[in-house]
C-alpha cells in the first residue's frame, strides 16, 4: 500500500510539471485534435474532385455516354476543351486528366475494331495519377461494353458481381484516417512524454531529489507510467468522442469503454518503452534521433497503414513483438466491426505479456541507472 501511495503522489508532481510545459500541452491537444481533423480531411487516399478535360473528336452516342459518366465525388464536371488546349492547361495545372476520344470512336467500336482512347496524365499530382487512371479505365471499359451490348441485343452476362462494402460502406477516407491518427499519436505521446519526462529531471538535476528519498525505482518509474498515461487516456479518449465521432461524424461501432481497456494496456507497454528509451538517451535530441527509428517502424508495420498480410513473412512474425500491431488489429476489430471482448481477447493477452516485459526491461536498466548514479 505504501508503494502505491508513493507512486501517486510522485504521479502527481509529473502532472504538476508536464502542467508547467505549456509547449508540451500544446502539442498534446494539436496531436489530438488539430492533426487528427488535418489528417482525416487534408489528405484523401481515394480519388476526390479530381479536375479532368475530354477532348471529343468522335462527337457520337457513344462519345456523349463516356462523358456523363464522370460526375462528383470522384471527378469534377468534366471540360470539353479542343486539342490545342490539353498541353497548356496540364502545364499550368487546370487538369489532372485529359482524355482523347479520337474520330469514327463509335463507328470503329460496333465494327469490331479495338480503337484507342488517350488518356494524358499528370503525374506530378501522385496519389489522383495513380487512383485515377484506373478509375477512367474502368469507366471508358464499362461504358462501351454497355453499349455495345445494348446496341448488338446481346444477352447479358449469366453472373454479375455485386460490390458491398462492409464497414464503411461509402469507402470513405476520412473514417480511416481519422482513426488511425489517433492511434499513431497516442503510441507517439505516449513515448515521448514518459522519455521526456526522465531527460527533464535528468537535465535539471531533480532526479538526484528523487535518489535521497526512501524511494525505490519501481515507485519512480510507476508514477511516470500511470501519471503520462492517464493524460494519452483522457486526451484521446476525447478526441475519439468529440473530433472523431462529433466533428468528423465517424461512426463508432463498437464500446468506447472496451477501447479504452485496451488503449489502457497499450499504453502499459509504449510508457515503459518510453522509459527504456529515456534511460539509453542522454539529451532531447538524442531521444529525437531514438524516436525516429522507433515509431516509423511502430507505425508503418503495424497493419494500420498497409495490410500485414501484404508484408513479407518475417515482418510479420517480427512485428507480432510490437504493441501497436496488436492494439491497431484490437482498434480496427472494436471501432470498426463492433466485436465484443470474446473476440478481441488474444489482443488483450498479447499487450498484457508484451507491456509486462517491456515494463520489467526498462525496470531493469532504470535500476542500474539509479545504481550508478547514487
Amino acid at each position: 500500500m505504501l508503494t502505491l501511495l508513493n507512486a501517486f503522489h510522485l504521479g502527481i508532481k509529473e502532472l504538476r510539471s508536464l502542467g508547467r510545459d505549456k509547449l508540451m500541452l500544446f502539442l498534446i491537444l494539436f496531436a489530438f485534435t488539430g492533426q487528427v481533423y488535418l489528417t482525416a480531411t487534408g489528405l484523401p487516399e481515394s480519388l476526390h474532385k479530381a479536375p479532368v478535360a475530354i477532348i471529343d473528336e468522335d462527337r457520337s452516342p457513344l462519345s456523349l455516354r463516356i462523358i456523363d459518366a464522370f460526375y462528383p465525388p470522384h471527378f469534377l464536371p468534366p471540360l470539353i476543351i479542343e486539342q490545342y488546349a490539353a498541353d497548356p492547361g496540364m502545364d499550368t495545372g487546370l487538369y489532372t486528366f485529359v482524355l482523347d476520344i479520337p474520330p469514327d470512336f463509335q463507328r470503329d467500336v460496333l465494327a469490331g475494331r479495338r480503337p484507342a482512347i488517350q488518356l494524358n496524365v499528370d503525374a506530378t499530382r501522385m496519389s489522383q495519377a495513380f487512383i485515377g487512371s484506373g478509375y477512367i479505365q474502368n469507366i471508358v471499359t464499362g461504358e462501351v461494353t454497355a453499349f455495345s451490348q445494348r446496341y448488338r441485343m446481346l444477352p447479358a452476362w449469366p453472373a454479375e458481381l455485386e460490390i458491398r462494402a462492409r464497414f464503411n460502406p461509402n469507402l470513405s477516407s476520412v473514417w480511416f484516417g481519422s482513426v488511425m491518427e489517433v492511434i499513431n499519436s497516442i503510441t507517439m505521446l505516449s513515448i515521448i512524454l514518459t522519455g521526456a519526462a526522465l531527460i527533464r529531471e535528468r537535465e535539471h538535476g531533480t532526479i538526484e531529489h528523487l535518489l535521497v528519498m526512501p524511494l525505490t525505482p519501481f515507485e519512480i518509474m510507476l508514477a511516470k507510467v500511470w501519471s503520462m498515461g492517464l493524460v494519452v487516456a483522457i486526451v484521446a479518449t476525447a478526441s475519439l468522442v468529440f473530433v472523431v465521432q462529433d466533428l468528423l461524424n465517424v461512426p463508432i461501432e463498437g464500446s468506447i469503454g472496451l477501447f479504452v481497456m485496451g488503449m489502457t494496456l497499450h499504453l502499459f507497454a509504449t510508457t515503459s518503452m518510453g522509459i527504456f528509451l529515456g534511460m539509453v538517451a542522454r539529451s532531447m535530441p538524442q531521444m529525437g534521433l531514438l524516436m525516429i527509428i522507433i515509431l516509423l517502424p511502430l507505425q508503418m508495420l503495424s497493419g494500420g497503414m498497409t495490410p500485414r498480410e501484404s508484408m513479407p513473412e518475417a515482418v510479420q512474425y517480427l512485428m507480432l513483438a510490437a504493441p501497436t500491431t496488436h492494439f491497431v488489429s484490437l482498434a480496427q476489430a472494436i471501432l470498426y466491426r463492433g466485436a465484443d471482448f470474446g473476440i478481441v481477447w488474444p489482443e488483450f493477452l498479447a499487450l498484457l505479456a508484451i507491456g509486462s516485459i517491456f515494463f520489467t526491461l526498462a525496470l531493469a536498466r532504470f535500476r542500474r541507472t539509479i545504481s550508478s548514479m547514487a
